[in-house]
């Protein structure tokens, strides 16, 4: 029954963004953001997940972007997303790696945590994951929040020219997706070069977190919209 559920709400998304991407070619959702760089290191906490990458303390370099999901004009409230990609060098008896997580603005309590939440200003913005991972000891939620600078705003012009001079620091956490969240890492962010980003592309079911594995009802909602979302135009 599960099974059948989550693979009807997938195949729901899946219309839905080819309705989209017939005019949205080349992104449905999240059309434009920002580029940003900086580093990810995860705290010695001595807390346990049951996610490898959220328990191991460590240090890696850290590609992201924020994005507003709708693309809506940039004085209207809008989903704000935050796609991070966590590089990890190899050991030198292998090539080196990445993975991916992908939060949205939501609400940080119960129910809210699970309902993502159009958004005028970033910095008093929770993020997650909404959909749980499942860790060893079983369904695991990750979010973060900003905690420096105050005053950051969802608009993708106003928030490059914030960042032009400020870096963007947010506080990692994980919950059982009734529990408290637990704070374990922090992820500094700095504005790219090259902050205007249309091609970089995130997939946390193809590139997951060390440990972090997907419900197969999950991957049933997620997949059909996401394999759809990475076609470059022309493809079937």
């Amino acid at each position: 029954m599960a099974g059948r559920i989550s693979g009807a709400i997938g195949a729901g998304f899946e219309g839905l963004f080819r309705g989209i991407k017939r005019i949205r070619r080349h992104r449905p959702i999240h059309t434009r953001g920002l580029r940003l760089d900086g580093t990810v290191v995860v705290h010695e906490h001595g807390l346990r997940s049951g996610i490898a990458w959220v328990d191991e303390p460590g240090r890696s370099a850290a590609t992201a972007r924020v994005s507003r999901s709708a693309g809506l004009p940039d004085g209207l409230p809008d989903v704000v997303g935050l796609a991070a990609r966590f590089h990890h060098p190899g050991n030198g008896s292998g090539p080196s790696t990445f993975s991916d997580l992908l939060l949205s603005s939501t609400g940080w309590s119960l129910p809210g945590r699970f309902v993502l939440v159009p958004r005028l200003r970033i910095s008093p913005t929770p993020f997650s994951t909404m959909m749980p991972y499942r860790g060893d000891d079983g369904p695991v939620l990750l979010g973060a929040r900003t905690l420096a600078p105050a005053g950051l705003p969802a608009s993708l012009r106003a928030l490059e020219r914030t960042l032009g001079s400020s870096a963007w620091q947010l506080g990692l956490y994980f919950a059982t997706p009734v529990g408290p969240w637990q704070h374990f890492g922090t992820l500094t962010l700095s504005l790219s070069p090259e902050a205007e980003e249309r091609d970089l592309r995130f997939d946390a079911v193809i590139h997951p977190l060390a440990g972090a594995r997907t419900y197969e009802w999950a991957r049933r909602v997620r997949e059909p919209s996401y394999a759809l979302s990475r076609r470059e135009p022309g493809e079937r």
